[in-house]
């Protein structure tokens, strides 16, 4: 999936798998060593999510049912909890993304399944 910010006119992930099952919402990023750069994972329905037994940090982008950034959380190392609850969706992303791409709570995202 391409994820791109189209208030900043930036792209925060070209290749983002798309968590959308109980199961695959519930393991996540947990079975990854790393995430590359032009990687994601959009995890959907979600309000929060957890690093505990993680082997990375991660970027967090919290979205609501409209693609509209509510929240997000940068450089999100092990064992920390996030939440929003006006998110309807979760962008994991690796870390540097969000400030890369200038995405702050407000912009407007475009999600496009390839």
């Amino acid at each position: 999936m391409l994820v791109r910010n189209l208030t900043r006119q930036t792209v925060l992930a070209e290749r983002a798998a798309v968590a959308d099952s109980s199961q695959t919402r519930r393991t996540g990023l947990l079975k990854h060593s790393s995430l590359e750069a032009g990687e994601g994972l959009w995890i959907v329905p979600c309000e929060g999510v957890h690093t505990f037994g993680m082997k990375f940090p991660i970027d967090v982008v919290f979205i609501n049912k409209k693609r509209v950034v509510v929240k997000v959380r940068r450089n999100m190392v092990q064992r920390r909890i996030a939440f929003s609850l006006r998110a309807h969706s979760v962008l994991e992303l690796p870390v540097g993304v969000i400030d890369q791409s200038g995405t702050e709570p407000g912009d407007q995202l475009e999600l496009v399944r390839s």
